[in-house]
C-alpha cells in the first residue's frame, strides 16, 4: 500500500468517480464529496466515506485530489474560507483541466495560504483509470510529486512529471487537446462532405483511418522542422497544400456546407506564401502563428 493510506476526492463526475474507484481498489481510505448530491452511491457501497461538506472532506486526508469541470468550479470549492483553512498544510493535486494561466494563479493562491499544490492533466478517458492505458501529466515541485507518487501510481498507467513550472501540465493538455479537437472537427466536416456526395460514414471510415495512420510519423518529422527552423517542403510544398485546401472549400460550399475552418487554414497558408515561403512545407504556419502571438 502507498505510504499515505488516505485520500480525498473532490468532484464525482465520470472521471472523479473513476479516480475514487481506483483509490478504493488499491485499499486506500477514500473520502468523497461532490457539489451535487447523489453521485457517490456506488462508491459508498464499495467502502468510500461520504463527507457532508467540502471542508469535512478536505479534513479527512493529507492528500486531496480535485477533478471538476474547470478552474471556475475548483475555485468555487477550494476558495471557500472553511475549505481554505482546512487545506492549510495539506497537498492538493488538481487534475481539473483549464489553462496554464489558471494553474499558475491557483498555485500562487495555494502558496499564499500554506497549501502544497501540484497541477496535473489526465490525457485518457475515464475508462482507462486504474489500467495500464491511463496517461497522467504532472507539474509543480518535484519533491512534492515524489512524495505522493506512490498514491498517484495506483491510478494506473503512465505518470510523467514535466517540471517545476506549475502551468506546464496544463500547457501540454491544451496543446494536445488542440490536436484532438481540430482533428475531430475535420472528421465531422469530412463526413458531412462525404455524405453530400453520397458516401456514408461507414464507407469513408476505413480510408479515414488510413489518413490518420500517416500522421504519427509526420508529427515527429515536423516537430524537428519546427525546432530546427528547416520547414522542408520539397516533397509537398505549401503551394500544393493551398491547392488541395481550395478544392475542399469549393466542394464543401457547393453543397452549402460551412467551410470556415478550412478557409482559415487556407488563409494562414496563403499568408506564408505571401511572405515568400512558398517552397516550404505547411508546418511553416506554426512560425507564422507564433510570430502573431509574440506581436500581440
Amino acid at each position: 500500500m502507498p505510504a499515505s493510506s488516505a485520500v480525498t476526492v473532490l468532484g464525482l463526475g465520470p472521471m472523479g468517480r473513476a479516480l475514487a474507484g481506483a483509490f478504493l481498489a488499491a485499499g486506500l481510505r477514500t473520502t468523497v464529496w461532490n457539489r451535487t448530491p447523489g453521485k457517490d452511491g456506488e462508491l459508498l457501497a464499495r467502502g468510500a466515506i461520504g463527507a457532508r461538506s467540502a471542508a469535512e472532506a478536505v479534513g479527512a486526508s493529507e492528500l486531496v485530489v480535485v477533478c471538476v469541470v474547470n478552474y471556475d468550479a475548483s475555485d468555487a470549492v477550494l476558495r471557500q474560507d472553511a475549505v481554505t483553512g482546512a487545506l492549510k498544510g495539506r497537498t492538493v493535486v488538481n487534475l481539473t483541466a483549464d489553462t496554464p494561466a489558471r494553474a499558475r494563479d491557483t498555485a500562487a493562491w495555494a502558496a499564499a495560504h500554506g497549501i502544497r499544490y501540484l497541477d496535473g492533466a489526465i490525457m485518457t478517458p475515464a475508462t482507462t483509470i486504474g489500467a495500464p492505458d491511463a496517461v497522467f501529466l504532472h507539474s509543480g515541485p518535484e519533491d512534492l510529486y515524489r512524495e505522493h507518487r506512490p498514491v498517484l501510481d495506483v491510478l494506473g498507467g503512465t505518470h510523467t512529471h514535466l517540471g517545476e513550472d506549475i502551468g506546464r501540465a496544463a500547457a501540454y493538455d491544451v496543446a494536445l487537446l488542440d490536436i484532438f479537437w481540430t482533428a475531430m472537427s475535420g472528421y465531422a466536416h469530412a463526413l458531412a462532405v462525404a455524405r453530400a456526395e453520397g458516401i456514408t460514414a461507414r464507407e469513408l471510415a476505413p480510408f479515414a483511418q488510413g489518413i490518420g495512420a500517416i500522421l504519427p510519423p509526420l508529427f515527429d518529422e515536423l516537430a524537428s522542422d519546427v525546432d530546427d527552423g528547416t520547414y522542408f517542403g520539397e516533397l509537398n510544398p505549401i503551394t500544393s497544400a493551398v491547392s488541395s485546401m481550395a478544392h475542399i472549400v469549393e466542394a464543401s460550399e457547393s453543397h452549402g456546407i460551412d467551410a470556415g475552418v478550412m478557409r482559415a487554414a487556407e488563409g494562414q497558408a496563403r499568408r506564408v506564401i505571401g511572405l515568400g515561403h512558398g517552397t516550404d512545407g505547411f508546418i511553416r504556419v506554426a512560425e507564422l502563428l507564433g510570430h502573431r502571438s509574440q506581436a500581440g
